[in-house]
């Protein structure tokens, strides 16, 4: 039996609050839920790398050792999509898909919002849809990585 493909899904700042800051905006699922989900998704056929960090090193080193270890990344940036170069420029030296993810419509939020540099790192993006914008990310993975084998 062949090994499982990995998928990272990466997790930038505040969203270890999620449940409890700006619900409206964010949703009541918890990051612990969200994990769930995307296991769920994978269904047994990929191995789920789930991590969450407040810090923008830690992320671009997450994606540095995506390079080697996985055959997709899901990164929902948070904040750090609008300001990070340093994100932008780590995801670009990837080979594997990207998704990028936004569980809020960045585009009908604060202009400041509006722009992500991660965007034009990436395969492709999901947002507005809640938690469940990472099952649909994962199944994309997914998707690509059954057509690029």
């Amino acid at each position: 039996m062949p090994d499982l493909p990995v998928i990272y899904v990466l997790n930038g700042p505040n969203l270890n609050l999620l449940g409890e800051r700006e619900p409206h905006i964010y949703g009541r699922e918890t990051l612990s839920d969200i994990e769930a989900r995307c296991v769920g998704a994978a269904g047994g056929e990929a191995n789920i790398v789930f991590r969450q960090t407040n810090h923008e090193g830690v992320l671009v080193d997450w994606i540095q050792e995506a390079r080697t270890q996985a055959q997709a990344l899901l990164i929902n940036p948070a904040a750090y999509g609008h300001t990070s170069v340093a994100l932008h420029d780590a995801l670009k030296a990837l080979s594997i898909p990207v998704i990028e993810l936004h569980l809020s419509n960045p585009a009908t939020r604060e202009a400041f919002r509006h722009r992500s540099f991660v965007s034009s790192a990436a395969t492709g993006v999901i947002a507005g849809l809640g938690a469940r914008g990472y099952a649909l990310a994962i199944q994309a993975a997914l998707d690509i990585i059954r057509e690029r084998a």
